[in-house]
């Protein structure tokens, strides 16, 4: 596959060549994992995955989520005054690798310009701590801030919820797992190349098994190493998509890049949130690849992305 044009830079050729290896085990993907990680603090890192807003407050707060300490990243626009709606985003990284630092572009320009606090929390990844592990702390993390909003500047009336990839799947079961609990109420998901499906095969994955970024079979390796043993089980927590009802959900804004595995995922998760009554936009990148709105360095369409995904929150908080 070729590499579309605003990708095909030397910052970009860096860090692919540094996460070229598929992982096939689970040595190799924790080996890889470090890899990412360091990365992040090279100058080619920095350029790659954007720097912080100027006009956000990083800090991080320790909960005890389950009986255990989760680290949550919170960014808060420095000039804003009064309390604040909370976007609570999880970062991608097919449930084996990734932090809030990847995101961190992002979610600080969604801070500053949604005018919210965003709350990144650090979930357990596989293959450590295979499936439910990070379903049970994205659904404690978004309990907690639920239930301390207030201590961070937040409105617990006027919440929401946002991921990329794997953190998209994360985004979208905790929105069902919101609803069914009564609460915290969420007025809207924002779902960036999610994966909604871990079953059946849809044409995407064929017509882009060899593209940058995700393949399909690093793809059905992360899923793999993720689900271990519940490998094969129809979960509605791993596969939302297969959730026996998706009405009274919050409305959706799903992203999709036209050179992504992934990309009928998100297009058919808006089909099925539009059955049940749910508000749900698509927007579509084509020439893009998976994960680029978490490279703004090099994928110019990850500002268009971020415009996007501003104006939505901005409108449903």
């Amino acid at each position: 596959m070729t590499v579309p044009l605003p990708l095909r830079t030397r910052a970009f050729g860096a860090l692919l060549k540094t996460v070229a290896k598929e992982p096939a085990t689970a040595d190799e993907m924790i080996a890889l994992r470090a890899k990412r990680e360091k990365l992040l603090a090279t100058g080619v890192g920095r350029f790659v995955f954007g720097a912080d807003s100027e006009d956000v407050e990083v800090s991080d707060v320790v909960a005890e989520i389950g009986g255990r300490p989760c680290r949550l990243r919170v960014q808060r626009p420095v000039a804003a005054d009064g309390v604040l709606p909370v976007v609570v985003n999880y970062h991608g990284g097919g449930w084996c690798l990734g932090s809030p630092e990847q995101s961190r572009w992002m979610a600080t320009r969604v801070a500053a310009q949604a005018t919210a606090i965003v709350v990144s929390p650090v979930y357990r990844l596989a293959p450590e701590h295979p499936f439910p592990a990070a379903v049970d702390d994205a659904w404690g993390a978004l309990q907690w801030v639920a239930r301390h909003a207030a201590d961070i500047g937040g409105d617990p009336d006027r919440m929401a919820v946002m991921g990329d990839s794997a953190g998209g799947n994360l985004a979208s079961v905790v929105a069902l797992a919101a609803r069914d609990a009564g609460g915290p109420g969420l007025r809207g998901q924002v779902l960036v190349y999610p994966a909604v499906e871990m079953y059946e095969r849809w044409p995407s994955e064929d017509a882009n098994a060899d593209a940058p970024v995700l393949t399909s079979s690093v793809m059905h390796t992360f899923t793999e190493l993720y689900l271990a043993g519940a490998y094969g089980t129809e979960d509605w927590r791993a596969s939302p998509i297969r959730a026996a009802s998706h009405q009274d959900l919050p409305p959706a804004l799903i992203l999709t890049a036209g050179h992504d595995p992934l990309r009928d995922h998100g297009q058919k998760y808006r089909e099925v949130l539009r059955a049940a009554g749910v508000r749900a936009e698509l927007i579509d990148y084509p020439d893009t690849v998976h994960g680029f709105a978490a490279l703004p360095g090099v994928a110019p369409p990850a500002r268009a992305a971020l415009r996007d995904i501003t104006a939505f929150l901005r409108e449903v908080l």
